[in-house]
């Protein structure tokens, strides 16, 4: 809205991409909107600069020139004070000082240049880096050890390198996948270092790559252009030098944000200025704080305190400002943004931490068996070996050394009881399973512009999203829109506001669609001639002027558009707008309001900013007819409070009308506003002054300040706006509920704002009883907790429980003595809401309910006062909506909307954790089949350690005949469809319970493979004891048997794999039926290398030959694998008849419906399963109301409409309180 000013010997403007967020490298960057709202943190923006403006309307009152006198004594201060009044520079905070224009003097500091890189390794430190981070894991370690005692003692069965070579393909793939992040996180670097910046050097401009800006350059950055490093605003092409930022790749928030420069350097406009000024730039030591900087300039003996209003950083870029010049501070290294790059907290899943304690188990089963067969050797070699006429007696025979020595031969024979595939097996499937999740089409947001997709920030927690039973969400912008609707409003008193919408034929040029205001023609006429009419104007005025909007032209239109800190501010101003009272100009140091077709400037003086500490704003201006004014929004209770205790006629009246918007699900501001005394204005401005130049707990002094001022005020009303519920979170919610898991809300909203919502998206139902606390001190806590833990004891029904809690309350609930009783009576309901809480009050709960309960937590919302949160709980979720991209980079998973966190847990989670639970125990099951073969041969080899198998063939094992079928059946399993997961949400709860892998599943897959590995032994054993001789008279060899006997292992174990999969696919047969035939094909190859130059295995020469026309060969390969599956197959359609799980209903219902023989209401009346240990039926959400949770809404004060769907079509809920 002001006139630019063009740089002198400035180049073209040249459109950049913006800055790729160095938060998540290697994503692909999303288009930005031009315009975007002003961010809060700019409230006080103007404030240091709006004491100076000229003052010249002879219509004020002495007023005026009070308070300007005030600002002329500060403009007399002497050379080397502080240019401005009281302020005060803590110079011990000062730690680097650049001088300008001076190249020599700031490289004697040897200041970091600005290239910078995101890369984990080098060329050089890549192999020791990666196998540093490789042999952090302990089972590598495990396998090393092992390798090292083949390759350096005798003492091998297997030779010298069966271990090692899979171990080196195993590092191999997992370096492979390192090297190519690693690749691509250089590219991005190569591609940020190399983008190019104009600087003055010498007094001319010249052109450079970012990685060659220096501490003390002085930048042109035009608009668009992302800024090379972290700068200093010396002057811009706006008026008084202000530009706009971007700081999306910095906090997440879309919203621009106001910077100006000091007015002592907004003359270095040009290239000849900015290489002609000298003096120094003081400032503090590089550090993370994103919303503070400390430092001065010094020309001379002149001192000018420079704060974060003057701060450009990197990673910020450029918005509606054609150009700005400014000073390098922190380059490189050192920028802000670097030093906030920070890893996310790490978080372990549960499956990996059950995992770590079975591997323990089983090496534990491994020690058994290396002990039991090592004493079976000692007792042999001394009891059979020594009366054995046929065996040589060795002099030197020890019985403990040799005890000792085969203790070590069996470690090497039994070592692979551990898969050493598995960690690559579960990080592939985890990549394949993000993929799935990344490329939901049910879960695209096509309503943003590129359409928004689900994104897995993290592949390492997808199995947890199958097992979470407590959420804790947000609730402005994750269960609602974060979009404003302005209501209704009470003035002096008068309640305004219908509940039906405001038809479109009664929408004017000035009402937005934030303005669903369907009382305007009362209000206007009350304006005109009513005793209220100087209220309502005051309460108008407010809206206008107490806000920190910036408006802006629509060049096409010519329409005014506002850009707004949050959806909130803009409806208010938007409703002042569409009541006659249009803001349409904003300077630093003044605004205008249009009435009637007339303008009225009002001067801001003062901006006391808002804070959630505060939980207000006010400005304190010059009125057009010489008053001076502070007005005041904010929260009830703080503006209640500092009301005056006389004076307020309405104070009662508007208290009940804020209850009644309230118990609506509305939205409430108060609005006051008090006459100020100029000559008392005039000594407080001096100690603003001073404590906004404070170096030293600037906040602290700001915030004493306001209280000053903010007392005595003259309440004038109240607004209340609407944010409407999201697109199907009501259903969302009711599923999710179904699906057993507890919905924790968390909100900084009003307790009757809360609960109203909770009945409106189905969280609370009028069954349930509904305890709220609400208690300012720690014993009235603990004695209301007390009360309703003695209520509820005893209770079967948690679904008729639900908890409402105050954030005054959780103070004293969240000490320690009383934690453990807020966790036991939270668990006993159903829904518990948390309102009027701080975000690290959220942070805390979450940390509460995951330290106390055996329970995977999830936490979901939308804005950077919810990273703490979901960086506390086991899972977090950030949704990509109106309050930026904070929480979605700080969350483990992102999604747009709630509604699809049921996709995300009940299809995605829910498969993943399924799928992982059977590649995991399914790996331990292959290994134990095949090497406790090895075992059971020791009886038949006098335990001297020999392998049944020759060595690389044994290595093969887990590379590649048991290696792709699983992978395959863990990426595309389906125990049931994705429509029946979501038909019937019950069956997540066998996540919850941790129904697929616990203990008991786990040792129930090793006893499997203990008994399979005993029939796949003895079997062919038995049928091939005497081997069966060639027509020339010679036998197999050794590894005759061994040949058979591992045919029969891997087909055995393929054939399981498709035992297990109920989703059959092309690949799954592909991947099975290779591996099986993939055994004979490497026997028809290896068995002939012998007579090659290779030159390998010469014990297995020919052995294949022998074996492949024996027709008894192929019977026991394939009668001896589906003799040890019998087994399996029995048990499996036995549990299916008569215990069946949830899972196995659901298929049976599916194929019911496929054959069309399933009778409507058949689900719920004649096929009943028990789930959770009781005899509930299982019930679909297609079946009959009588067998549904009957939900009810009725309305008792009002009939209003929910959005639910995104075509604007609207579906009515009704609800009771």
């Amino acid at each position: 809205m002001g006139r630019r000013r063009e740089p002198e010997s400035s180049s073209e403007d040249e459109e950049m991409s913006v800055i790729q967020s160095f938060f998540s490298f290697g994503s692909t960057p999303k288009k930005k909107k031009p315009k975007k709202p002003v961010s809060t943190e700019s409230y006080s923006e103007y404030e240091n600069y709006s004491y100076s403006f000229e003052h010249d309307s002879s219509s004020l009152s002495k007023v005026s020139s009070i308070i300007y006198d005030s600002d002329s004594e500060d403009s007399h201060l002497s050379e080397g004070q502080v240019a401005d009044a009281g302020a005060t520079v803590d110079e011990q905070n000062i730690g680097r000082q650049i001088i300008i224009n001076d190249h020599l003097a700031n490289k004697h500091h040897k200041y970091p240049n600005n290239y910078v890189t995101t890369a984990r390794y080098t060329w050089w430190n890549f192999p020791v880096l990666v196998l540093w981070f490789q042999f952090h894991r302990l089972a590598n370690c495990y396998f090393l050890l092992i390798s090292m005692l083949q390759v350096f003692t005798d003492l091998s069965p297997t030779g010298k390198y069966t271990t090692l070579g899979p171990l080196l393909a195993v590092l191999s793939i997992t370096a492979a996948k390192e090297g190519y992040e690693d690749y691509q996180r250089h590219k991005q670097d190569k591609f940020v270092n190399n983008r190019e910046v104009t600087v003055v050097r010498g007094g001319r401009e010249e052109v450079v790559k970012w990685q060659d800006v220096e501490v003390g350059d002085v930048c042109l950055v035009r608009n668009k252009e992302p800024l090379p490093c972290d700068l200093i605003l010396l002057a811009s092409s706006e008026d008084q030098s202000m530009c706009y930022i971007e700081t999306s790749n910095l906090d997440g928030e879309t919203n621009l944000k106001i910077r100006q420069a000091r007015p002592e350097t907004t003359h270095i406009n040009s290239t000849h200025a900015a290489g002609q000024w000298t003096g120094s730039l003081d400032c503090e030591q590089p550090n993370e704080r994103l919303y503070k900087f400390d430092g001065l300039f010094t020309f001379g003996k002149k001192k000018i305190p420079l704060s974060n209003k003057q701060m450009l950083l990197r990673g910020s870029t450029v918005r509606n400002t054609q150009w700005v010049y400014g000073i390098a501070v922190f380059t490189g290294p050192e920028t802000k943004l670097f030093k906030n790059a920070n890893d996310p907290p790490s978080k372990r899943t549960n499956v990996e931490a059950v995992t770590n304690r079975q591997i323990l188990y089983i090496v534990c089963l491994q020690m058994v068996l290396c002990l039991t067969s090592a004493v079976a050797r000692t007792v042999w070699a001394t009891k059979v070996e020594k009366n054995s006429w046929y065996v040589v007696e060795d002099s030197d025979f020890n019985a403990a050394k040799d005890g000792a020595l085969s203790l070590i031969t069996f470690l090497i024979l039994y070592n692979n009881l551990i898969p050493i595939s598995l960690y690559v097996s579960i990080e592939m499937v985890k990549l394949v399973q993000a993929f799935w999740i990344n490329s939901d089409e049910e879960m695209k947001y096509e309503v943003n512009d590129p359409p928004t997709y689900a994104q897995a920030r993290t592949s390492n927690l997808n199995e947890e999203l199958g097992q979470v039973e407590y959420i804790f969400s947000d609730k402005t912008g994750t269960l609602t829109r974060n979009m404003m609707e302005f209501r209704k409003c009470s003035i002096a008193g008068i309640a305004y506001g219908e509940t039906e919408d405001l038809p479109e034929d009664k929408r004017t040029k000035d009402m937005d669609k934030s303005f669903n205001f369907n009382d305007h023609g009362r209000l206007r006429k009350n304006l005109k001639n009513h005793k209220s009419s100087a209220t309502i104007r005051e309460f108008l005025v407010l809206l206008a002027v107490c806000h920190t909007v910036i408006p802006e032209e629509d060049m096409k239109t010519g329409e005014i558009e506002f850009q707004a800190s949050s959806p909130d501010e803009a409806a208010l101003v938007s409703a002042a707008k569409a009541l006659g009272y249009k803001f349409w100009k904003k300077t630093p140091d003044a605004l205008t309001i249009e009435i009637d077709g007339k303008d009225f400037e009002y001067k801001i003086l003062n901006i006391l900013e808002f804070n959630s500490t505060r939980k207000r704003m006010s400005v304190i201006c010059l009125t057009p007819e010489g008053e001076l004014k502070l007005y005041c929004k904010g929260a009830d209770t703080v503006i209640y409070e500092r009301l005056a205790s006389s004076k307020n006629p309405f104070k009662s009246v508007t208290e009940d009308h804020l209850r009644e918007f309230a118990a609506e699900g509305l939205r409430t501001l108060c609005l006051a506003c008090t006459d100020l005394d100029p000559v008392e204005y005039k000594k407080w401005n001096k100690k603003f002054k001073k404590a906004s130049t404070s170096i030293v707990d600037r906040d602290g002094k700001l915030a004493e300040c306001a209280e000053q001022m903010e007392k005595n005020l003259r309440l004038l009303g109240a607004t209340a706006i609407e944010d409407k519920l999201q697109v199907g979170v009501p259903e969302a919610i009711y599923t999710l509920s179904r699906a057993g898991i507890k919905i924790w809300v968390l909100t900084g909203d009003k307790q009757e704002t809360a609960i109203n919502i909770g009945f409106s998206c189905r969280l609370l139902t009028q069954r349930m009883k509904l305890m709220i606390i609400n208690e300012d001190t720690k014993e009235g806590t603990r004695r209301e907790l007390q009360k309703y833990l003695k209520e509820t004891e005893g209770n079967d029904d948690p679904d008729s429980l639900a908890l409402i809690i105050d954030g005054v309350t959780l103070l004293s609930a969240l000490q320690e003595d009383l934690q453990s009783m807020l966790v036991d009576l939270g668990t006993r309901c159903k829904a518990v809401i948390c309102c009027r809480v701080s975000p690290k009050q959220k942070a805390e709960v979450v940390g509460l309910a995951k330290g106390h309960l055996n329970a995977i937590t999830l936490a979901i919302g939308d804005g950077a006062n919810d990273v703490s949160m979901i960086q506390a709980a086991h899972v977090g979720i950030g949704i990509s909506g109106e309050e930026g991209l904070q929480a979605a980079r700080a969350a483990d998973y992102s999604i747009a909307q709630f509604r699809y966190l049921v996709r995300l847990l009940l299809i995605h989670g829910r498969w993943s954790y399924r799928r992982i639970s059977t590649l995991i125990c399914y790996s331990f099951y292959k290994n134990i089949a095949l090497y406790l073969t090895q075992f059971w041969f020791t009886f038949r080899n006098g335990f001297s350690g020999t392998s049944l198998y020759e060595g690389w063939t044994q290595a093969s094992f887990n590379l590649i005949f048991a290696f792709l079928p699983i992978i395959a059946q863990a990426t595309l399993d389906q125990d049931v469809s994705q429509e029946k997961s979501l038909e019937y949400p019950q069956l997540y709860m066998l996540g919850i319970h941790k129904k697929f892998y616990n203990f008991r599943v786990f040792w129930g897959w090793v006893v499997s493979a203990i008994f399979h590995s005993v029939v796949l032994f003895w079997i062919p054993v038995t049928i091939f004891q005497h081997e069966i001789p060639s027509s020339d008279g010679t036998n197999g060899g050794m590894y005759f048997i061994g040949s058979v006997v591992y045919a029969c292992v891997v087909v055995a174990v393929n054939l399981k794999v498709g035992l297990e999969t109920h989703y059959w696919t092309w690949l799954n047969h592909l991947t099975i039926w290779g591996s099986i035939a993939s055994i004979f094909v490497y026997y028809a190859v290896y068995c002939a290398l012998w007579n090659t130059p290779a030159n390998m295995a010469p014990q297995m020469y020919f052995v294949f030959y022998r074996l492949a026309p024996l027709p008894l060969f192929w019977f026991t390969v394939i009668m001896v694998p589906i003799a040890t599956l019998l087994r399996d197959f029995v048990w499996k359609s036995v549990k299916r008849a008569f215990w069946p799980e949830m899972y196995h209903i659901v298929q049976e219902i599916a194929m019911m419906e496929r054959d069309g023989t399933l009778v409507p209401g058949q689900t719920a009346l004649d096929l009943e399963a028990a789930f959770n240990g009781g005899g509930e039926i299982l019930y679909s959400s297609k079946s009959p109301p009588l067998i549904q949770d009957e939900y009810e809404m009725k309305e008792t004060k009002r009939s209003r409409k929910y959005q639910v769907s995104e075509s604007e079509e609207y579906s009515e809920y009704e609800y009771s309180e």
